[in-house]
């Protein structure tokens, strides 16, 4: 009866722990954008800006591809250069649109079953320029479909980033070369 009770005990606590490690959340005051069309924010994305961390330390020439998978779930294969060991590394995932389609939430894993946020909080009429942030203050990403970004552009996304309380003097501006 204990053994029961412990194996029991074990398995919702292993659950409780997967769900706290994939919370898929958006920071206090952001707001993802409405109307949001999945079409057209697929294909290749070029990574202008980045609050840096782990996965992606030391890397330039970062780019994001979106397509479509079978299943309707979004594909991601994120690409970059490490310059300290010149070598191009690749990592792939997948995304999958949180309960409204039109508002641009996704949650996004690259490991299994654990999916972090997505949240697209500005994005131009056009789809090519992007404001992206992650579950919490240390994610958040400037995206552009070309290798640069208009001046103007950047300023807005900027400030959008500072009135949330993002450290902006911390973004890692990205080389294309």
């Amino acid at each position: 009866m204990k053994t029961k009770r412990l194996i029991v005990n074990a398995t919702a606590a292993s659950v409780m722990v997967l769900f706290f490690i994939s919370c898929v959340n958006i920071p206090k005051g952001a707001v993802a954008v409405k109307n949001f069309d999945s079409q057209k924010y697929l294909g290749k994305w070029y990574e202008i800006a980045r609050l840096d961390f782990k996965w992606e330390e030391g890397l330039d020439n970062t780019t994001a591809q979106y397509s479509l998978n079978d299943d309707g779930s979004i594909k991601v294969d994120n690409k970059g250069y490490d310059y300290t060991n010149k070598e191009w590394k690749q990592s792939i995932g997948k995304a999958k649109l949180l309960s409204d389609p039109k508002e641009g939430r996704l949650k996004v894993s690259f490991f299994g079953p654990f999916y972090s946020g997505y949240n697209i909080i500005a994005l131009d009429a056009d789809y090519k320029y992007a404001l992206i942030v992650g579950n919490n203050l240390k994610y958040m990403w400037i995206l552009s479909r070309e290798k640069t970004i208009p001046e103007d552009v950047k300023q807005q996304y900027l400030q959008i980033a500072k009135d949330l309380n993002f450290n902006t003097d911390n973004l890692i501006w990205v080389n294309h070369n």
